[in-house]
C-alpha cells in the first residue's frame, strides 16, 4: 500500500497511509448535493507517494471527482496513480466520460473501490482503461464504498429506491396515545435529526391516515442549507383534501399522490389544481395501493432513497413485503402503556425480520437506533 502525504498550502504536510480512505473522505462532502448521482471521491498519487490532486463530485450535472483531481494534478498526473471510490464512467451523460480524461492525463494505474452496479454501464470503465494499457485494481475499501452509496447501489441492483422507516416512539414501543405536553413525542434534538434525515433522502412518504391526522408539510426545516424532498402520499381511495398543507407549503418540491382507479376523477382534478400530481397504480387484492408499483415509479423518476414517516400500518406493509432496508427508532424516555399504538400494525412476520444495529446515538434525552434490515429483498442479500 502506498503511504502518501498530502500538501496543504499554509498547513504543511501530513501522512495518509491509505489514499483510498482519503478519497472516501472527500466523497462524503457531496452528501446532500449529488443525488441521483452517487458520491465519489478521487485522489492522484505521484511516484513518490505524494497526493498531487484530489476532488469529489460536488453536484449532479457537474464535473465528476476524477476531473477535479486530474485538473489539480495537471502535468503531475503523467505516470501517477489514481484512486477513485467508484468505477469511472465510460459514457456521455451530462458530462463527458471520465475514462477519456484519465487516458489523456497519462495516468498509469487506477485503483477502484467498487464497480458501478448500474446495469447500463457496468464494467465499461474498467474495460476502456485496460484497453489503453492502464493497470486497474478493484476492491480496495469496497465495503466502505458500497455503504457510502447504499441508495445508488439499491437503485442500480434492485430497480427501486432505498427505503428507510423512521418511527418516534416511547420506551415500550408506542408511537401515539400519550398525554402530551406538546404536539411532539420527540425532543428538539430528535426533531432536528428528523429534518436531517429529510435532507438526506430524495423523497419522504406518508400514508393517508397520517395526512388526515397531522396535516404535515413534509418540508425540510433544519439548521443547515438543504432542499425539500419530494413529498409522497399513499391514498388508495382519493381522500387527500385539496386544502391540505402539503399542497400549499410554498415548496418547489413536487407532491405525488399515489392512488388506484377507485379514486374519483373529480378529486384528481382538485388535487391537480392545488399543485399535486396524482399517479394511478395497480391495486392489491385488498384494493390498496401496490407499494411495489410505487417504488418502481419513483425509481423511474431517479428517486434513489425514500424516508417513510407514515404510521404503523404503512410501516407494517413495507416490512411484510420485504421492501424496507433500514429502520430508525427515535426512542423517548417515556412509558405509554396499553392505551398507545404500536410502531407496526397489520403485519405478521414469520420468521421474524433480522437486522444489524449500525449506529446508536444520544439525541438530548432521546436515543437514536439505526438498524439495517436483512429481509429477503434487501440489498445486503443481493450482493
Amino acid at each position: 500500500m502506498v503511504c502518501a502525504s498530502l500538501v496543504i498550502p499554509g498547513k504543511g504536510i501530513f501522512s495518509l497511509s491509505k489514499p483510498m480512505a482519503r478519497a472516501l473522505q472527500l466523497a462524503r462532502r457531496g452528501q446532500f448535493s449529488t443525488s441521483p448521482n452517487p458520491m465519489v471521491g478521487a485522489v492522484v498519487v505521484d511516484s513518490s507517494g505524494t497526493i498531487v490532486g484530489e476532488g469529489y463530485h460536488r453536484k449532479a450535472g457537474g464535473p465528476h471527482a476524477e476531473v477535479y483531481a486530474l485538473r489539480q494534478a495537471g502535468s503531475k498526473a503523467n505516470g501517477a496513480t489514481l484512486y477513485v471510490t467508484l468505477e469511472p464512467c465510460n459514457h456521455y451523460g451530462r458530462t463527458p466520460p471520465c475514462t477519456e480524461s484519465i487516458i489523456q492525463s497519462g495516468i498509469k494505474a487506477v485503483h477502484i473501490a467498487t464497480l458501478d452496479p448500474n446495469p447500463h454501464v457496468r464494467g465499461g470503465g474498467v474495460d476502456r482503461l485496460e484497453s489503453e494499457g492502464i493497470q486497474v485494481y478493484v476492491g480496495e475499501n469496497q465495503v466502505e464504498a458500497e455503504a457510502l452509496n447504499r441508495p445508488f447501489m439499491t437503485w442500480s441492483k434492485l430497480a427501486r429506491p432505498l427505503v428507510t422507516l423512521k418511527a418516534a416512539m416511547s420506551l415500550d414501543g408506542k408511537i401515539a396515545g400519550w398525554q402530551p405536553t406538546s404536539r411532539y413525542l420527540s425532543s428538539p434534538q430528535s426533531l432536528s435529526f428528523g429534518h436531517d434525515l429529510r435532507r438526506s433522502h430524495d423523497a419522504v412518504l406518508i400514508g393517508i391516515n397520517t395526512l388526515l391526522t397531522d396535516d404535515p408539510t413534509l418540508t425540510y426545516r433544519g439548521r443547515g442549507a438543504g432542499r425539500d424532498p419530494i413529498r409522497v402520499v399513499i391514498d388508495s381511495r382519493g381522500r387527500a383534501p385539496a386544502d391540505a398543507r402539503i399542497f400549499h407549503s410554498g415548496s418547489m418540491a413536487p407532491t405525488l399522490v399515489y392512488t388506484t382507479d377507485a379514486a374519483p376523477v373529480e378529486w384528481e382534478r382538485e388535487v391537480f389544481s392545488a399543485g399535486g400530481e396524482v399517479v394511478r397504480v395497480n391495486a392489491t387484492p385488498h384494493l390498496h395501493v401496490d407499494l411495489k408499483a410505487v417504488l418502481h415509479d419513483l425509481a423511474t423518476r431517479h428517486v434513489l432513497s425514500v424516508l417513510v414517516e407514515g404510521g404503523a400500518i404503512i410501516h407494517g406493509t413495507f416490512l411484510s413485503l420485504g421492501l424496507a432496508d433500514r429502520w430508525i427508532s427515535l426512542v423517548s424516555p417515556l412509558l405509554i402503556g396499553a392505551g398507545g399504538f404500536p410502531a407496526v400494525l397489520g403485519s405478521h412476520f414469520s420468521p421474524s425480520i433480522p437486522g444489524q444495529i449500525t449506529k446508536i446515538k444520544r439525541l438530548g434525552p432521546d436515543l437514536m437506533i439505526e438498524t439495517m434490515l436483512l429481509s429477503s429483498t434487501a440489498i445486503s442479500q443481493k450482493g
